[in-house]
């Protein structure tokens, strides 16, 4: 796994046009993304997701939590959710993700997914709270997940995998023309916790 690690490109595009993906590999030491993993699933205040599926609404198996520098209202779905404050675990993994993407972030919706049977559907993150353009960076811990990407015109499509203790970077016109999915495979029974650091901008 070093040996790859060491082989990754931050610098590379994932995107062959309209957008810009940048994947980091793992960013930590193995031991360390295992500690705040178990870390986030122990101390987040996890909730059931709730989406309006042919006008009903359901809640999803996979959990989520939203928190933030302030008590941001971000809508989704037709649902709108109130970020609480940091956790310690937060506020280290956001200075990193700043450090490490020499962006800056208020803001971040973390996902649980309790094994691969639980997924994310083609969407792209274009919700008029967030800021036109900005980087949304993305860390995973625990099973290892594949993640796709689709042209919204052309239906091209990029996929990668996302490591333990990676760092993916999704900013310029990537969320206006391109979806993104995570998705469901039986082949994985461990979970998954994702974080996706974020601005939203006031109204």
């Amino acid at each position: 796994m070093d040996l790859f690690t060491n082989q990754i490109n931050p610098e590379k595009n994932w995107l062959p046009k309209d957008g810009v993906v940048n994947y980091y590999g793992p960013i930590m030491k193995h031991e360390e993304a295992n500690h705040y993993f178990q870390q986030l699933f122990d101390t987040i205040a996890w909730k059931n997701d709730v989406a309006l599926m042919y006008g009903k609404r359901i809640e999803t198996k996979r959990k989520v939590a939203w928190y933030g520098d302030e008590p941001f209202e971000y809508t989704y779905s037709n649902h709108t959710k109130k970020a609480l404050p940091w956790t310690p675990e937060l506020l280290k993994l956001k200075q990193l993700t700043e450090k490490r993407t020499k962006e800056t972030y208020n803001s971040c919706l973390l996902n649980l997914y309790h094994s691969g049977e639980e997924g994310m559907a083609w969407h792209s993150d274009a919700e008029k709270d967030l800021k036109k353009n900005g980087a949304i960076a993305s860390l995973s811990f625990g099973a290892e997940r594949k993640f796709a990407f689709k042209h919204k015109e052309s239906k091209e499509k990029v996929g990668l995998t996302l490591d333990h203790g990676s760092l993916l970077v999704m900013k310029g016109t990537t969320q206006s023309h391109w979806l993104h999915r995570l998705p469901p495979t039986k082949l994985v029974r461990t979970p998954r916790i994702n974080l996706t650091f974020r601005t939203i901008v006031s109204v």
